[in-house]
This record gives C-alpha cells, structure tokens and sequence, in this order.
C-alpha cells in the first residue's frame, strides 16, 4: 500500500503564493498632506505593471504597527503613505517580523524628512516606477529604550515642543503650529540639565539628540552620514535660553551646528541620557516619554526602496 507523507517539494513550491509584484499600501488618512488622489495613481500605474496592489486605509493608532508585526503577511512590499510617525510605527512592527518585506514610503505628513533623506519622489508615476524598480538600499535604525527610530531621539526643548504642539494645531497649520509652541514654550521654561554619557564618557548639557539622519526638522544637516549609513551621533547643546537658542537656529540652518560654539556633535555606539528630574523626550517627532534614555543602534535593518 502507498502512503503519502504529503506533497514533494516541487509541489509545495507551486503551492506557495508568488508574493513578487505584491504591495500592500498603508495610509493615515488623518496626516498631514493625505492625497488619495496620488494613491490611486500609484496604485493605477503598478497595476498597469502587473502588480497586485491593495489601499489599506488605517482606523486607529498603531493599526500600521499591528499589520508589520504579523509574521504572515502576505506581500512582497509594505509601503507606508504617512509621515515620519507612520514610518516609525512600520519599524516598530518590523522588529517583531521574522523577515519582514521591503519597504517603500509615500511622503505625506506634517514633515517627512526621510523622505528628503533616501531622495524620495513625491508624484505617483516616479514613486509607481520607484517601487517596480526595485532597487534597495538596507535602512539603518536605532534604539531608546528599546523603541526603533529611523531620524533621532532627544530630550530637552524639542521634545517639550512635541509634547505641547496641539493636535488640532499640527493639523491646521502643519510646520508653522511647532514654530508657535516653540515661541510658547521657550518664554516660560527653564529646562533642567543634562547628563549624556556617550561610550562612557560624560558630558552635560540642555538638549541632546541622538541621530540616526543626516537631517534634523527638515533640511537642516546636523551630523554626517545618514539613514543607510551604520553609526549614531550624538548633538549636545550647553544652553537654552532664548539668545542660545537663535544662535544655534541660525548655526543649524547655515549648516554649520557642529562648529557652533557651546554646541558638539559626536559619533557614539552607546549613550544614556539623564537628569535630576524627568525631561521630555521624543522619538522621530512623536512624543515618547521622559528620561532616561537608553540608545544605541539596532543590529537589524529593514530593506527600503529607493529610485
């Protein structure tokens, strides 16, 4: 009598789903700059490519997150229509997935500076021909207190900014609704100081952010290197009162914050950032907490599509 023990591996090669020409496209219809209408220009353009692409439209916090967790997800690319919040959120999901997909981004948001760091188009037909081209970069994140970031983690007045800056503000008025918490924030508060240790060796100061980009709030360059280099810097500044605070502004839009006077930036492996009292803190301009932070790089990378 012949017994089957169950298909031969050519057979259960047929069976498995050809994932290659799959996306699955991730959207927070509540961000800053959501424009369906350049979803379904992307979503036309791949299809016209042969793909298999579907819009999930997302209903709650941490939905993005939830579905990269999910170790059978059955697609070849997650691309997230978000800003940098919803990209973080596909991270954070991704350090839970075995092998997690490429993954490929749609700038929308208040802000998207890795959008502005991997050189991202922004019209449906370049970002369609970006993601059917297939070409990959390995995105380098790394870790506070064991949350992925992929731009920076700080604590001090950004963070106290990020954590005040109203919802419906942000909504409104976009970039300029951090400008006026920040204007707000900064003629009341007195922030407390600052103890960074980098390697083990200790400095203080009034803000520090650890930074996986070569960009910080836009445009602005703070550190070498960049989101698919290896390797964390540190940015320190001494002081935050208001005459401090426009010098290194105008220091950090000349491109010139690591040689402002009061002001270092240094390349770390592992850093903690304390103080007497908790300071704000935030992870990829989203409130994450107070101090103290624990950071460092993250071993893993996620594969990103880049034109």
């Amino acid at each position: 009598m012949t017994t089957f023990s169950g298909a031969s591996p050519a057979s259960r090669r047929k069976m498995q789903p050809d994932l290659s020409g799959s996306a699955l496209i991730l959207a927070n219809p509540t961000s800053g700059g959501y424009r369906p209408d350049v979803l379904d220009g992307v979503r036309t353009r791949l299809e016209d490519k042969g793909w298999q692409v579907e819009i999930r439209l997302t209903r709650h916090a941490g939905e993005i997150g939830e579905v990269c967790s999910d170790p059978k997800l059955p697609v070849k690319t997650v691309v997230i229509a978000g800003g940098d919040g919803s990209i973080n959120e596909a991270l954070t999901g991704f350090q839970n997935h075995p092998a997690p997909p490429q993954l490929a981004v749609i700038p929308f948001g208040t802000a998207n500076v890795l959008a502005l760091e991997l050189g991202l188009p922004r019209k449906a037909a370049a970002i369609a021909d970006m993601i059917s081209n297939q070409k990959i970069e390995q995105l380098h994140y790394g870790l506070a207190n064991g949350r992925p970031f992929v731009l920076m983690a700080s604590a001090g007045f950004d963070a106290e900014v990020v954590h005040a800056v109203p919802l419906a503000l942000k909504r409104r008025l976009g970039k300029l609704a951090y400008v006026i918490t920040a204007f707000r924030t900064g003629l009341t508060r007195k922030g407390p100081t600052l103890k960074v240790c980098l390697d083990g060796v200790t400095a203080t100061g009034k803000l520090a952010v650890a930074s996986n980009a070569q960009h910080y709030g836009g445009p602005f360059t703070i550190c070498p290197g960049g989101v698919t280099d290896a390797g964390l810097h540190m940015l320190v500044l001494e002081k935050d009162d208001p005459l401090s605070s426009l010098r290194f502004g105008l220091a950090l839009m000349s491109g010139r914050i690591h040689k402002a006077r009061g002001a270092f930036v240094k390349p770390f492996r592992t850093a903690t950032i304390e103080a007497e009292s908790p300071v704000a803190a935030q992870v990829d301009g989203d409130p994450f907490g107070a101090t103290p932070l624990d950071i460092r790089q993250s071993d893993k990378t996620v594969p990103v599509l880049v034109p």
